[in-house]
């Protein structure tokens, strides 16, 4: 016998509640490693099994909130315990060797403790974004603060210091080939933040000459800093300007735009611009969300999270100016060929690499 429809609405109901009280775990768990990344726990705890008095001796903290997390973070899988019978005060509690990379290894392909980081930025102005989603305003994005900033440039170090140049370039070769060229090629990064793109460039290729461009000053700051940590300073440059600016035009052999097409009010002109920065002979390499080609219910591998951004973070962005076109971060391929075209362009190329995250585009001019 079928179950009647009362049945159904009732096992519906509650494998939701089951599914949104696992979410909240989640949610914890996601702000836990927060409070362990930013306090700096998980280095202290790599090292050998401590106590809570010691762990807050380590890290300048105060024992009673060290010991909470230590129990919370037990609790939900992160660390591990050596005796849980014993008294509060003498049980030791490590870092399982496991999650040593994920949480600490900062140019690892599997170094996802900046996640935590960026989702604490993307729900920094929730009021603000309550006033967007009623009035149609936008959020800019100065207001997400420093937490979405370095989140975002940190969970993408890893593939732009050790793929960009060794695997996505070469599957351009001529660009790769000038780029080893002399006299050296100049590069525009545009929309760069932290700049982590221009320094895998700059690493990857000894001769180039990178410029980048953003509009948020504390980014190109940071960005200017990590380049001459690294010696990269003569070559890698970073500028608040607007690389639309038409003294720029015509200067470089490659210009590219990494995960931030999709945040701009305008992305047609702002390919357009990028378009004009060619030199001739010059290539476009636009890096974007891999999300499906069309809209269905249930997304594809990665259009939950993208579309999680989106609600949060990136369509607010994106109609913080107007006039704005209201992207947000699932733009799909059909989407960004319809902006290429109208910013001049005679094709759009998707090149063969494959990657969980990103999709890459080749503009033709």
């Amino acid at each position: 016998m079928k179950p009647d429809a009362d049945t159904l609405i009732a096992q519906q109901r509650d494998q939701f509640v089951e599914r949104m009280l696992r979410a909240v775990g989640g949610a914890f768990t996601v702000f836990g490693v927060y409070l362990g990344h930013r306090l700096g726990y998980y280095p202290v705890l790599a090292e050998a099994p401590l106590t809570s008095f010691e762990v807050a001796a380590r890290t300048g903290t105060h024992e009673r909130y060290a010991r909470e997390w230590l129990e919370q973070q037990t609790v939900a899988g992160v660390l591990a315990v050596d005796d849980e019978r014993l008294p509060a005060a003498e049980r030791r509690y490590r870092l399982p060797a496991g999650h040593v990379e994920p949480l600490l290894h900062e140019e690892s392909g599997n170094y996802i403790a900046p996640l935590a980081q960026l989702l604490a930025g993307a729900v920094r102005p929730l009021p603000a974004l309550l006033e967007a989603y009623r009035t149609g305003g936008g959020v800019p994005y100065a207001d997400y603060g420093h937490d979405l900033r370095e989140g975002q440039a940190a969970i993408n170090r890893p593939a732009f210091l050790g793929e960009l140049a060794q695997m996505w370039i070469p599957t351009m070769p001529e660009v790769h080939a000038r780029l080893q060229a002399l006299p050296p090629a100049r590069v525009a990064d545009i929309g760069c933040g932290y700049g982590w793109s221009s320094i895998g460039l700059g690493h990857g290729y000894e001769h180039i000459r990178v410029d980048g461009y953003d509009l948020d000053a504390p980014s190109i700051e940071r960005a200017n800093a990590i380049a001459a940590e690294r010696g990269l300073g003569g070559r890698v440059k970073f500028y608040v300007r607007d690389a639309g600016d038409p003294a720029l035009a015509g200067q470089y052999d490659l210009v590219t735009a990494f995960e931030c097409v999709h945040d701009m009010s305008n992305p047609v002109g702002v390919l357009s611009a990028m378009r004009r920065l060619m030199a001739p002979g010059g290539a476009v390499l636009v890096v974007d969300e891999r999300v499906g080609d069309e809209f269905t219910a249930q997304g594809n591998d990665v259009e939950w999270m993208m579309y999680g951004w989106s609600i949060l973070h990136c369509l607010p962005v994106g109609m913080a100016d107007r006039p704005t076109v209201g992207t947000g971060t699932v733009m799909r391929t059909p989407t960004l060929e319809r902006y290429a075209a109208e910013a001049g362009f005679q094709r759009v190329e998707v090149l063969p690499i494959e990657n969980f995250f990103f999709r890459f585009y080749r503009l033709h001019a």
